[in-house]
């Protein structure tokens, strides 16, 4: 069983000050991995004290040697990508072709992106009389997720880096070997002592620690809507700036004339990708009444199609879900789908008939599912489709608009025609023949899907301070 239970401070690897210890159980197996220490409250207070050292230091680096510092972390990076999938397969179940294909390199995207929008990044604007510019916020804390691990780090550190800011990374403790190795990426790269700190630990503990901190100047959070309340209250008693990427339910509004065959491969995957275990899946099909049972007989042979298992084999096959809480709510809400009256057209509560252990779940589609569901209601995280018939398109566009989130939605059918439709959506982004956005995209949501931006130019915007300045002399 792999160790890791040191933290990362100040540029050394430190014991805990009366942490606990933690197994990290593989989804696959259903037996501990790997063991790290879940830190403590004076384990971020020394992360802290490093960073607002280094802060005073590193706010003064150029744009060039942000850089170039950057471009260093890329390259070493890049030779540690089979250890951050294997990291991957062990503890959150991607299988490692994919884990090294999309999920490592959705990291150097990250990295990539906010290169390119820091290369020319304007610093300094004019608007009328004054002067706006734009600073480093200081301290960040950051709080990310086990799904899409690596690039939900890397669209925090690579912006807070780019910014001049220094950071404290707390990663989820059921994924957390990855971030221990880039903790080892950014050191190989020389990145300055207490610039990024890492301590391992749980929300409870080190989250809220982070949280409430007042020697941190924005914390920014990726998870679960329930836990980013969590994050905001804490927070607020500080004022510190609170930057969130939260939960979805996305629909995926099919139009009435769409060509199945072309436009629904490249959306339906969206619900397998990763098994399903992605804040955009678009899990609500939204189809035409008349055309449900096509969608149905369409869904259902794609999903049967998509073979399940071992995620430490190579193949472009789907893994379990990360934990047996996911595994059970899954199986739950699949129950509830099918006592609340919707047809369950393939999958089910079964695990697929050649494995017995680990947290697999098989391939599912309902169809007849109805908005006062509460499968139509709630994340579902794992591969599981969900067939809603509308009657009207602008029926469609009042079910799609039809929850408390709004982080994402997908349009299926003729370009020209979802143009129209786009517009109506009440999401950070609409994608349209395809389930995620395109690369440097801001990356975010409206309603209780959270607040801010991540990616690009328009997540550096979000890790730097407005400042305005009156006065100049001409």
């Amino acid at each position: 069983m792999r160790e890791r239970l040191q933290n990362y401070i100040d540029g050394k690897w430190v014991d805990s000050q009366g942490g606990t210890r933690h197994e990290v159980i593989s989804p696959g197996t259903e037996e501990a991995v790997s063991v790290i220490t879940l830190g403590t409250k004076a384990d971020v207070d020394t992360a802290v004290a490093a960073a607002r050292r280094a802060y005073k230091t590193f706010k003064k680096t150029t744009r060039e040697e942000r850089l170039a510092l950057m471009g260093r972390i890329v390259e070493e990076y890049k030779k540690r990508s089979k250890d951050l999938a294997q990291s991957m397969a062990e503890e959150m179940g991607a299988p490692v072709s994919f884990a090294e294909m999309a999920q490592v390199g959705a990291g150097i995207g990250a990295f990539m992106g906010t290169m390119e929008a820091l290369k020319n990044f304007t610093f300094s604007e004019q608007h009328g009389a004054n002067t706006v510019v734009y600073e480093p916020i200081g301290v960040v804390g950051m709080i990310t997720p086990w799904n899409w691990p690596l690039n939900q780090i890397a669209l925090k550190v690579a912006p807070a880096l780019a910014g001049g800011n220094t950071m404290i990374l707390k990663p989820s403790e059921e994924c957390p070997t990855n971030a221990a190795i880039f903790a080892e990426i950014l050191d190989a790269a020389g990145v300055p002592p207490g610039v990024f700190n890492l301590v391992q630990g749980d929300g409870p503990g080190v989250g809220t620690a982070i949280s409430s901190h007042p020697g941190i100047d924005m914390v920014s959070f990726t998870g679960s809507t329930r836990a980013g309340i969590a994050v905001a209250i804490a927070a607020a008693p500080t004022v510190k700036r609170v930057h969130q990427e939260l939960g979805g339910k996305s629909p995926n509004l099919v139009l009435p004339d769409a060509d199945f065959n072309t436009v629904l491969p490249g959306t339906l995957q969206g619900i397998l990708v990763n098994t399903g275990q992605s804040c955009i899946a678009p899990t609500r099909v939204l189809v035409p009444r008349e055309r449900q049972a096509e969608a149905a007989a369409f869904a259902k042979a794609m999903f049967e199609a998509t073979p399940v298992g071992d995620p430490l084999a190579e193949g472009m096959h789907i893994g379990p879900v990360v934990n047996k809480v996911q595994f059970d709510k899954i199986q739950e809400l699949i129950q509830s789908a099918i006592d609340e009256g919707a047809t369950l057209v393939t999958g089910g509560t079964d695990r697929p008939a050649d494995l017995n252990r680990g947290y697999f779940i098989k391939p599912t589609v309902f169809a007849d599912v109805t908005p006062d569901m509460r499968i139509a209601k709630e994340e579902t995280f794992g591969p599981v489709a969900t067939l809603m018939p509308y009657d009207s398109l602008d029926q469609g566009i009042e079910i799609a608009n039809d929850t408390s989130y709004g982080l994402s939605a997908v349009i299926s059918g003729d370009p020209a025609e979802a143009a129209k439709v786009a517009p109506l959506l009440e999401a950070g982004m609409v994608a349209i023949n395809t389930w995620g956005p395109a690369p440097g995209a801001p990356f975010g949501g409206y309603k209780q899907s959270g607040n801010g931006r991540e990616g690009g130019l328009f997540g550096l915007k979000d890790f730097m301070e407005i400042k305005a300045i009156s006065g100049l002399p001409a």
